[in-house]
C-alpha cells in the first residue's frame, strides 16, 4: 500500500472512532444548518480535525479541500480531499449508512483513495495503477450486461430541488429495465459499493468534490468507467457523475444524455 494511503486510513480510522463514540449522544450535539437540509454538527467538525491532524503530520506541505473548513494551500501541487462525515443526516436520525472519505490529487488527477464505513468497519482502498482494495482484498466492478436486471444506486436532490423534475425524467427511464434503485444516502459509500461490485451503477446531480473524489479512484481501479453528463472527466468540478460497470455505463449514459439534454440544468452547467 502506498504511504499516502497508509496515512489516510491511520485518519479515516480516528474519524471513525470519534463517529462511533458520538453515536449515544446524538440528541444533545449542536448541529448547524448550512442550507436547505444540509447539516454539520460538531461531530463533522471534530472528526475533520483529526483526519487533517494526522495528515499534516506527515505531509504538511500538501494543500486540504475539506468540506468543513474549506481551502487550505492553494496552488499546492498535492491536495487532499476530505469528507469527515458523508452522510450526516442519516448519522443524526441513526440510520447507519455513513463514511469517512478521503481523496488526494497531484496536480487535479486522484492518486490516492480512502473511504471508510466505521459501524461494519470496512476500508475501501485506491492508489492509481495499484487496483482498489476491501480490507485487503482486491475489488472488480460486475459483469453485469446492460441495464435489465442491473441493481443501481443514486442520490435525490436534497438542498437545491430546482433540476428535481429533471432527476426524475431520468430516474423513470433507469427504473424502467433495472431490478432495482437504491439511495443509501452516502454517495462515496455509493461508489465504494459500485466498485466491490454489489451494484452495477450510480448516478448523481450536483455533488461536491469531497463527495466523490475517493471513490472515483475506486470504482476506475475496480474496472469501472465514470464520466460527467457530458462525457468527459469534469465530474470534480460539475458534481455531476455517472458511474458503472463496463457493460452498463453505454444505456445509462444514453439515457442521462437525452433526459438532461435542453434542460435548464444543461444549460447552468454548460452541458
Amino acid at each position: 500500500m502506498h504511504p499516502t494511503v497508509n496515512i489516510a486510513v491511520r485518519a479515516a480510522r480516528a474519524a471513525g472512532d470519534i463517529i462511533v463514540r458520538s453515536m449515544d449522544k446524538i440528541d444533545h450535539l449542536k448541529i448547524a444548518t448550512k442550507r436547505n437540509n444540509d447539516f454539520v454538527t460538531e461531530v463533522d467538525r471534530k472528526a475533520e480535525e483529526a483526519i487533517i491532524d494526522i495528515l499534516r503530520q506527515s505531509y504538511p506541505e500538501y494543500g486540504i479541500l475539506a468540506e468543513e473548513s474549506g481551502l487550505q494551500g492553494e496552488g499546492a501541487e498535492f491536495q487532499w480531499i476530505i469528507d469527515p462525515l458523508d452522510g450526516t443526516t442519516n448519522y443524526l436520525h441513526g440510520f447507519p449508512q455513513f463514511s469517512v472519505s478521503i481523496a488526494l490529487t497531484q496536480k487535479d488527477r486522484i492518486i490516492a483513495g480512502v473511504i471508510y464505513d466505521p459501524m461494519s468497519q470496512e476500508l475501501f482502498t485506491a492508489s492509481k495503477g495499484d487496483g482498489a482494495q476491501l480490507n485487503g482484498k482486491k475489488l472488480r466492478v460486475s459483469g453485469q450486461v446492460g441495464l435489465k436486471g442491473a441493481l443501481l444506486s443514486t442520490g435525490f436532490p436534497y438542498h437545491d430541488q430546482s433540476y428535481l423534475d429533471t432527476y426524475l425524467k431520468t430516474m423513470k427511464q433507469m427504473m424502467a429495465p433495472a431490478a432495482g434503485i437504491r439511495r443509501p444516502g452516502s454517495a462515496a459509500l455509493d461508489l465504494a459499493w459500485l466498485a466491490a461490485g454489489r451494484t452495477d451503477g450510480f448516478w448523481e446531480f450536483n455533488l461536491n468534490a469531497w463527495d466523490i473524489a475517493a471513490g472515483i479512484l475506486l470504482v476506475r481501479e475496480a474496472g469501472g468507467i465514470i464520466t460527467d453528463f457530458a462525457g468527459g472527466d469534469r465530474y470534480l468540478e460539475t458534481g455531476d457523475i455517472i458511474a458503472a460497470s463496463p457493460k452498463v455505463f453505454p444505456e445509462m449514459m444514453k439515457i442521462i444524455s437525452s433526459s438532461v439534454k435542453g434542460s435548464a440544468y444543461a444549460e447552468r452547467k454548460g452541458i
